[in-house]
């Protein structure tokens, strides 16, 4: 046992050693090593499976923390592992419940915001986790995190509800109010269940939306919209706010009761009298014997506050630090710093307060990894650029930052951002900001957003209407404009104004977008003749020849739908020019070649079909379908050399391949189309003969000899009996009589 023993701690080390460097299956070997020596260990259990899982194994890593979980079941690290893995794997359900009960094992230590965070995760993966939603409310109410608790009860109002279990629903609700009576999405919510409409849930952080989600019919106004109520400085006084809290609970917690926290004391009541000057004296007087972020956001905000900008600075860089007033000092660098004109710092600042303010009020709508990249790409878009547009960039900014709807408006102006850094890349960004206008057109964007995901379409283009008024020449409206008359199913309208809309973009010399609007209606409408058109003209002007030679044939193919087989041949005769001229692969020529000959048979121009495949074949000697389709053609002219011709081209095709199965298969075909043709059937005979199918070679020749014996053909009928007399057939003699009957 001692050896045994050493010997595990020395696959232990060696893991260890692995692991640290990255070689991950050098891990998984000590590992796995370690858990042969000592099979119950969960410790060696959990090192293989990390192993595992860094290097991509999941499901063996699922089977390997399984096993650690039996082992240690009191230790709930298996377990998320687990959950995670199954996360991955795709495995949702399974995931959620694994969620479930590592939150319960987290819960049985005592670890209750550990609990909590597994319990939100399997709420994520799953909907309708009714008894979780439920221990969230209870949570968070117990945490006193009011908003979080009040968003969990509306949660299990608006499941109950879909449950058709009205009297549950209203239950929650009701517990909802209990804990605000005043929350506007609490109160709508009980509008909701009396007026049969669906519950609306806030996001997280929020109180209340700009605009609740209206319970009437379309032909009804929209119910009076219920403000946010945030703090008019914006984050820099929701964070002054929670810094006078922190403050004080700091102060009295810590003991420090002397000089300096019976002046943080002051200060506070000082601030919160709106006496500011007094405030900062007070403050500074404690600031050097008692150093907290909160101190310091106080002071830094009152210092900006009464125009003292550059010491304001100097204090909130601490107060960036803490992740509860992180946003609002962000929030009062960036506003001092374009205050003194330093625009550059001040841009990044108030960049990342919007960031890490909308990072909480996205948490239900958008990933945490898609919105950082969003704010990086923002950012970057901002580096390069001047002090006179970063003035106006800054300015509007600030003005979002701050007002009592500010939270409402980074949410929108966030998607318009998106929207535009994807739709016309930087310099729309750019161009979006500097508009004087630029915070209306938000706002009507979002409206007229909401009315559509409420499918109130009347409502929406009135306000898209109302917003062409003071910005008639901004495109996303009229974009929304054509999708509501699509959805209305006003196709025509909607198709006449994407053609606009792309036209605009072709003059702005935005042409990848009015190709990209051409696309979209095309795939609504793939008949649209004139809209087809378009985006060839677009794509030859932008020379994307082979975009271009697909939507020749796209259009050829519409007007062949159509019946108009003239107009079909005449483009793919365009298409087939401008192939050549771009000097395309000669597989796409002869794909419209071969379309083009279609139609001349269809409209039976043989001549014209015949010269056609024969350039296809000079283009590609081993096409096929031409030399099958020239058989037939030949044959329709009764010109049976030349297609035997062909047929031997064709023949000798399949023989180079080594595709014997279609050598046998296109003769049956022949003879069956062309019973007569005595060259058709020797070349199955002796394929026949050649694949050792004798009854089968028989069987042709014997049809051949009495087709040549019509014919009149006596030699060559007598080498034909010849063959089937060397194949010894049943009734052999027969055929010598009639051998020496014809002189042979």
């Amino acid at each position: 046992m001692p050896e045994k023993s050493e010997a595990y701690e020395q696959a232990m080390n060696a893991g260890h050693n692995a692991a640290w460097d990255k070689e991950w299956a050098m891990a998984i070997a000590a590992y796995g090593q370690a858990v042969k020596l000592a099979p119950d260990d969960p410790e060696a259990h959990l090192h293989l499976g990390l192993a595992l899982l860094e290097f991509g194994r999941l499901e063996d890593a699922l089977k390997v923390y399984t096993r650690a979980h039996q082992l240690a079941p009191d230790d709930p690290i298996p377990l998320e592992k687990s959950a995670d893995i199954l996360e991955r794997l795709g495995r949702l359900k399974e995931a959620s419940q694994q969620y479930i009960n590592v939150a319960e094992v987290y819960l049985s230590h005592r670890d209750l915001d550990k609990a909590i965070a597994n319990w939100e995760r399997a709420t994520r993966l799953s909907s309708g986790l009714v008894a979780i939603h439920a221990k969230l409310a209870q949570a968070y109410e117990r945490l006193g995190d009011k908003n979080r608790a009040l968003r969990e009860y509306l949660v299990l109002g608006r499941t109950f509800q879909r449950m058709s279990e009205p009297e549950k629903a209203e239950r929650a609700v009701q517990r909802a109010l209990k804990l605000d009576s005043k929350n506007a999405y609490a109160l709508n919510a009980l509008q909701a269940l009396q007026a049969g409409a669906e519950i609306s849930v806030p996001q997280i952080n929020t109180e209340a939306p700009a605009r609740p989600a209206p319970s009437v019919s379309v032909s009804q106004a929209p119910a009076k919209p219920v403000a946010v109520e945030s703090d008019p400085l914006g984050p820099m006084g929701e964070a002054m706010t929670d810094a006078l809290g922190l403050l004080a609970t700091f102060v009295i917690e810590s003991g420090a009761l002397d000089a300096a926290g019976a002046d943080a004391l002051k200060a506070m009541e000082l601030q919160r009298q709106g006496m500011h000057e007094e405030a900062i004296r007070a403050y500074e007087r404690a600031e050097p014997r008692l150093s907290h972020p909160a101190l310091k956001m106080n002071l830094g905000g009152l210092l900006l506050l009464v125009n003292r900008l550059q010491d304001a600075t100097r204090h909130l860089g601490e107060a960036t630090m803490h992740p509860q007033l992180a946003a609002g000092a962000l929030h009062a660098l960036g506003k001092a710093n374009y205050l003194i004109n330093r625009h550059k710092p001040a841009c990044r600042y108030l960049v990342q307060a919007m960031q890490t303010v909308d990072g909480l009020l996205a948490l239900d709508t958008i990933h945490p990894d898609d919105l950082a990249e969003l704010y990086e790409d923002l950012l970057s878009v901002f580096e390069d650029r001047g002090d006179e547009q970063l003035a106006v960039i800054n300015n509007r900014f600030v003005g979002l930052l701050e007002g009592k709807e500010w939270k409402q408006r980074i949410v929108e102006t966030r998607e318009q951002l998106r929207q535009k850094l994807r739709d016309e890349g930087p310099q729309g960004v750019v161009d979006f900001i500097l508009e004087a206008r630029s915070d209306k057109i938000t706002h009507s964007v979002s409206l007229i957003d909401r009315y559509m995901r409420q499918n109130l379409y009347t409502l929406a283009l009135d306000e898209a209407h109302h917003a062409i008024e003071f910005a008639p020449l901004y495109l996303p409206i009229h974009i929304r404009m054509a999708e509501i008359m699509m959805r209305e199913g006003r196709v025509r309208q909607a198709i006449a104004k994407y053609n606009v809309i792309a036209r605009t973009y072709l003059v702005r010399g935005e042409n990848d977008r009015a190709a990209s609007i051409l696309s979209e209606v095309l795939e609504m409408a793939p008949l649209d003749i004139t809209v087809r058109q378009n985006l060839i003209e677009l794509l030859e002007a932008e020379q994307r020849w082979d975009e271009a030679l697909d939507q020749y044939i796209d259009l050829a193919d519409t007007h062949h739908q159509l019946g108009d087989f003239d107009k079909a041949r005449d483009v793919f005769s365009a298409a087939e020019k401008l192939a050549q001229r771009a000097n395309l692969s000669p597989e796409k020529v002869v794909r419209i070649k071969h379309r083009m000959a279609d139609i001349d048979q269809m409209r039976l121009d043989i001549r014209k079909a015949q010269r056609t495949y024969e350039e296809i074949i000079q283009l590609v000697p081993t096409d096929e379908r031409a030399h099958r389709m020239l058989i037939d053609i030949h044959y329709r002219q009764n010109n049976q050399v030349e297609a035997l011709k062909k047929l031997d081209q064709l023949l000798g095709i399949y023989a180079k391949k080594k595709q014997a199965n279609r050598i046998t298969q296109l003769l049956e075909e022949l003879v069956t189309m062309y019973p007569n043709d005595t060259g058709v059937r020797s070349r199955l005979a002796a394929i026949y003969r050649q694949l050792g199918r004798k009854e089968d070679a028989i069987k042709q020749l014997d049809a051949l000899g009495e087709l040549q014996l019509d014919a009149g053909q006596h030699q060559d009928a007598i080498n034909t009996i010849r063959q089937i007399i060397a194949l010894n057939p049943p009734g052999i003699e027969d055929y010598k009589r009639l051998l020496s009957q014809l002189g042979g």
